[in-house]
């Protein structure tokens, strides 16, 4: 297997390639969906070698230019996990941050921090997946007083997005290692609860680790189609299965049967709205494009406090490229990425949360999916920058 890179160059190759991805019904990377194809834009596929025979001849006849991104796909994923299997399976309290983990190996991790920081962390479960997993939430923060204002930050609503939840562990460990030291965090801690979710589409990630890498969807099984999974951040009742989210069970855009259909999104919303009054922001992180994304996800509108959420995004991108010189791009979802109803983001800010982001972490496409673990520690550390500096910014007051 392969994934190459095609920017297509006018609005015909354009139609050959949405129509050629359709049929052959390829894993896409980026974008989501053919839909969202456009001219001059990148468009990153995965190529089954049994493809390579079909879609790389027909894009030749076309004389439409790709790149290769990766040639070998199966060496990359083996690259990317080498040694896992003899890798020391150290104790807790030298659990490694630079790894990518199992959901059995995150849990234990969220067991061991509830056991452990008793006074900053209580574990808790909102709810049961698909096939019967707790939904864990760590709840993080001083329990000064006891009504605070809240912050949470949800990862892996898409499976093959491993990035996402090593950046939700990341921001733990960090929480609890600089609590003492870092006024910056301490006043965080002191003054919010953030509620961490870091492992929000538990079947599929557990699928991704055991079946399929690049699975992205949920697990819930289809009567009339034999297809499993709904994308968790098209299932949302806003907008939902509009513009940018498709109604056939097998693509991975698939907005679900109805909205809130998918127990890990019916969960979370359920929480989200029960708290909707403490919550004052919402963030939600994906891989890759590196950027910084808020609302409108299904519509080119301004929100009403644009100027607010605008100097936030503003701010947390510059924060961020501070440390490695990495740049964000920032700005409505709609405009910045593509449209898409349904998503969490917007359901989210429609639901109150005035400062509600989606971070699409490393990188532009070069690793896609794959992003090597001896990555993770610049992508944590600069992300660490923004989610700081957004959280900062929420403290102070904002008109």
């Amino acid at each position: 297997d392969k994934v190459i890179r095609v920017v297509p160059e006018s609005e015909r190759e354009t139609q050959i390639l949405r129509a050629a991805f359709n049929r052959l019904k390829v894993d896409l990377w980026q974008p989501s969906s053919p839909i969202h194809i456009v001219e001059g834009s990148a468009a990153d596929v995965r190529v089954p070698r049994n493809a390579t025979r079909s879609l790389l001849p027909l894009l030749q006849q076309a004389n439409i230019q790709y790149t290769i991104l990766i040639s070998d796909l199966q060496q990359a994923i083996e690259n990317q996990t080498a040694g896992r299997s003899h890798r020391s399976r150290r104790s807790l309290p030298g659990y490694n941050y630079e790894v990518y983990h199992s959901l059995e190996e995150i849990e234990d991790w969220m067991h061991y921090l509830n056991r452990t920081y008793s006074d900053l962390v209580h574990m808790f479960s909102v709810g049961k997946s698909y096939e019967g997993r707790p939904l864990y939430v760590l709840k993080l923060g001083k329990r000064s007083r006891p009504y605070k204002k809240a912050v949470w930050i949800d990862c892996g609503i898409h499976a093959r997005e491993w990035i996402g939840p090593a950046f939700c562990q990341w921001f733990v460990k960090e929480a609890l290692q600089t609590y003492q030291t870092d006024p910056d965090m301490r006043k965080m801690l002191t003054q919010l609860y953030f509620y961490i979710m870091p492992v929000f589409n538990v079947d599929g990630y557990h699928f991704s680790w055991t079946n399929d890498r690049f699975w992205r969807k949920t697990r819930s099984k289809n009567m009339r189609f034999h297809c499993h999974g709904v994308d968790a951040n098209r299932n949302w009742k806003v907008k939902w299965c509009d513009e940018g989210a498709s109604l056939h069970p097998c693509d991975d855009t698939y907005c679900g049967p109805f909205p809130e259909s998918e127990p890990e999104v019916k969960a979370v919303a359920h929480f989200l709205r029960k708290h909707r009054k403490q919550i004052k922001a919402y963030l939600s992180f994906h891989a890759y494009a590196q950027m910084l994304l808020y609302p409108y996800s299904y519509k080119y509108a301004t929100i009403p406090n644009f100027n607010c959420v605008e100097s936030a995004a503003y701010n947390a991108v510059n924060a961020l490229q501070s440390a490695y010189g990495v740049r964000y791009r920032y700005g409505p979802a709609s405009s910045t990425l593509y449209v898409s109803s349904g998503s969490s983001m917007d359901w989210a800010y429609k639901n109150g949360i005035p400062y509600a982001f989606a971070f699409e972490l490393r990188d532009t496409g070069h690793f896609g999916f794959l992003l090597p673990e001896m990555l993770i520690k610049p992508t944590c550390t600069e992300t660490m920058l923004a989610v700081k500096n957004i959280t900062l910014h929420l403290l102070k007051k904002c008109h």
